[in-house]
C-alpha cells in the first residue's frame, strides 16, 4: 500500500498563519509531513511526501500525483492524507474556534474508515480537546467535497489538526509535544486502518 502525505498549501499562499506570525502553516505542515513518512517508513511502511516542495503546488498538480500512483497500483493500494491547521478569521485577530476535524468527500466510501481510524487515534492523543465531529451518516468524519479529496481517485483524508488561529491550540501546536501528538495521532490512526 502506497501511504501519501500532503501538506498544506505553500510558502507564497497569503494568510495561512497565526495572527502573531508563530506559525506558518506551509512550514508547520511540512514538518509534520516529513516526519509522519519518516515514522511510518522506519516502521517498513512505503510512504511518501506527495509535495516535497516548498511551493505552493496546485490542487490539480497534486490531484496528478495522486492518480499517477493509482494508475501504477490500483487505486486500492494507494491512500492520501492531507495534513492542514485550521482557522476562523483571516489570521488578523484571535478567534474562538478549537478542535481537531478530518474531512471526507460526501456519501460512504473507503476514505471513512480512515477518518474513523483516525478519530480513535486523535480521542487517544489530544485528551481534553475537541473533536469536531459529524454523526450524521454514522460515522465522525466532516464531509465536503474538497478539490483534492473529490478528484483523486484514492480513498483521501484531509485533516484541520486544531485551529492556528486559536491562542490555546496555537500555543499547544507549538509545543514539542503538541507536534510529536499529531505526528503520533496520524501514525496510529494509519496503521490501525492498514491493520483492518
Amino acid at each position: 500500500m502506497k501511504i501519501l502525505i500532503d501538506n498544506g498549501h505553500g510558502r507564497e499562499t497569503p494568510g495561512k498563519r497565526s495572527p502573531d506570525g508563530r506559525l506558518l502553516e506551509y512550514a508547520y505542515t511540512r514538518s509534520i509531513a516529513r516526519r509522519i513518512v519518516s515514522t511510518l517508513t522506519a516502521q517498513g511502511y512505503d510512504a511518501e511526501l506527495l509535495v516535497p516542495e516548498q511551493e505552493d503546488i496546485s490542487l490539480p498538480e497534486r490531484c496528478r500525483r495522486v492518480n499517477d500512483w493509482c494508475r501504477r497500483l490500483g487505486k486500492d493500494n494507494v491512500i492520501l492524507i492531507s495534513i492542514h491547521i485550521n482557522a476562523a478569521g483571516h489570521g488578523d485577530r484571535w478567534m474562538n474556534a478549537r478542535g481537531w476535524c478530518a474531512y471526507t468527500t460526501r456519501g460512504n466510501t473507503r476514505a471513512d474508515r480512515l477518518a474513523t481510524c483516525l478519530y480513535d487515534s486523535a480521542a487517544c492523543h489530544l485528551p481534553g480537546m475537541r473533536l469536531r465531529t459529524d454523526y450524521t451518516d454514522g460515522d465522525p468524519d466532516l464531509e465536503k467535497n474538497f478539490y483534492i479529496l473529490l478528484h483523486t481517485a484514492a480513498p483521501a483524508v484531509l485533516s484541520e489538526s486544531l485551529f492556528m488561529d486559536n491562542q490555546a491550540d496555537c500555543d499547544f501546536l507549538m509545543t514539542p509535544e503538541g507536534q510529536q501528538s499529531l505526528v503520533d495521532l496520524h501514525v496510529d490512526g494509519i496503521c490501525s486502518f492498514m491493520s483492518q
